[in-house]
């Protein structure tokens, strides 16, 4: 059988790891299936070398788990599942109870197009702890990769600096699944469209593209190729000019835009797909501009990256729109977002007992508590710090943060014009509290984000980090719950 991502069960309950299944059987079997916890996913660590992150892929969590359920393809399958010794690893009882799993969490997460920084919460989950459990691999799944690739896109779309960029990765995409994902985190970094006509049809992402060397050698000649092809899309023609020599493919294009104009239509541009980018974009804009055809565009390809186009910047390159690829949708050079998802909390008879996840490596060592995140706005309207508070703290009181990972860090954030809460509610009790924003407003919402960022923090090579910090009463609980959990006496007053 082929595996297809066609199939008559909606069902993702199962796009899980089997651990997330075991566990939740282990919690129904002890009688914990119906506890409180409160779960948060953040990652540790920026990609890219870069200073920060597009938050992306809430939307399309949101569709997930608004359908989430197991079905009845689903419970067939776990029945068939063995332990080692060949008995049912799931028995009937326990079956039954996740075919009447319904899920109502609360979830609070930042906004779609969040500019967002290492070790503060991104979402928080609050329920049955079965259910929390659950959804841990799909969220993990979905947000880190989109907010990878929104994030490549923001720095490849910040190099272009307002040129248009394409997204041109669909053959070199991760899957089909992968490629879909990929256009619509492209889309919501920066991109003004995609050549993966799947997203334009399911997502509304503007579609684009013309014709590749194919075309051209289907042909007796080049300028046969160019002229049949403006024929058939006379106010669509981009001339893929470098199937045999770029400089002549350009001739042959000026030959075929002059003829489109005297037609009536407006010839776009000329791509380049290989050789000395910055030569032929250079010798090609002349070659237009001295034919009278100013108005069309160079546009560029080929196994372009943020690094690339800077250079192709750099050297004058007379480069008018980018189609990005491979590097793009694929997230070179760094192949995941380092997202986790963690127990930071559960409530008991008296309130929350808060959780923590102990390393050796201090960066590992998990934040507890029921959390909220508060931008620090300084008085010109620029992001100045995230500062990490506990529940019930109010952020006015809070005069510094400490770095989580370097207590002798510290920075005051007592002057601020204002402190804005990121996570806000989504789901109340599984039921939908939240209006997503259209693909077109979560986009706007990264340039706008990205605009009161500092540019020390935007730079491509060891850019200035943003200072995340705890409130000084939630590190001091980190700090107490660290020493007690290592059997350290807590140091005399």
């Amino acid at each position: 059988m082929v595996f297809s991502l066609r199939h008559d069960d909606p069902s993702l309950a199962l796009a899980t790891d089997l651990y997330e299944l075991t566990m939740a059987k282990a919690y129904w079997a002890n009688g914990m299936t119906d506890r409180e916890a409160e779960f948060h996913m953040f990652y540790r660590r920026n990609p890219f070398n870069g200073g920060f992150v597009v938050f992306a892929g809430l939307a399309t969590l949101i569709d997930i788990l608004q359908e989430f359920r197991f079905s009845a393809q689903d419970l067939s399958y776990l029945a068939t599942l063995k332990d080692r010794v060949g008995n049912p690893l799931f028995e009937e009882e326990f079956l039954r109870y996740l075919a009447a799993l319904e899920f109502n969490c609360d979830l609070l997460a930042m906004p779609e197009g969040t500019v967002v920084f290492p070790n503060e919460p991104l979402l928080r989950v609050r329920g049955p702890i079965v259910q929390a459990q659950l959804l841990e691999t799909i969220v993990l799944n979905v947000l880190n990769f989109q907010s990878l690739v929104a994030t490549k896109a923001a720095r490849i779309c910040q190099v272009a600096a307002g040129d248009p960029v394409i997204d041109f990765g669909l053959r070199r995409a991760q899957g089909l699944d992968g490629g879909l994902s990929a256009s619509r985190a492209c889309y919501v970094g920066g991109c003004v469209g995609t050549s993966n006509v799947l997203a334009g049809k399911l997502l509304g992402i503007p579609v684009m593209g013309t014709h590749a060397h194919s075309w051209v050698m289907a042909f007796d000649s080049e300028l046969e190729a160019f002229r049949a092809f403006a024929r058939t899309m006379p106010d669509n023609c981009v001339f893929l000019v470098d199937t045999y020599g770029s400089l002549q493919g350009v001739r042959n294009a000026i030959e075929v835009a002059r003829e489109l104009q005297a037609g009536g239509h407006k010839p776009i541009g000329v791509r380049l797909d290989s050789g000395d980018l910055a030569y032929f974009a250079k010798a090609a804009r002349r070659m237009l501009d001295e034919a009278g055809l100013q108005e069309m565009v160079v546009m560029a390809s080929n196994e372009l990256d943020e690094y690339v186009m800077r250079s192709l910047k750099l050297q004058g390159a007379p480069i008018g729109a980018w189609g990005v690829g491979t590097k793009l949708v694929t997230a070179q050079d760094d192949p995941a977002l380092s997202g986790v998802y963690k127990l930071t909390a559960i409530r008991d008879g008296n309130g929350w007992e808060y959780k923590l996840k102990l390393s050796d490596q201090k960066a590992k060592i998990s934040i507890p508590g029921v959390l909220q995140v508060y931008r620090c706005i300084d008085r010109q309207g620029t992001f100045e710090a995230d500062a990490i508070l506990d529940i019930g703290e109010r952020p006015e009181e809070v005069a510094m943060i400490v770095d989580p990972n370097d207590n002798t860090n510290v920075k005051r954030v007592d002057n601020m014009a204002s402190k804005e809460p990121l996570l806000v509610e989504v789901f109340r009790g599984g039921t939908l509290v939240y209006d997503p924003p259209g693909l077109a407003a979560i986009r706007a919402r990264v340039g706008a984000q990205l605009a009161l960022v500092d540019g020390s923090h935007k730079r491509l090579e060891n850019p200035h980090i943003y200072p995340v910090g705890l409130s000084p009463h939630l590190n001091a609980l980190r700090d107490r719950m660290i020493r007690q959990a290592r059997g350290v006496q807590p140091m005399p007053e």
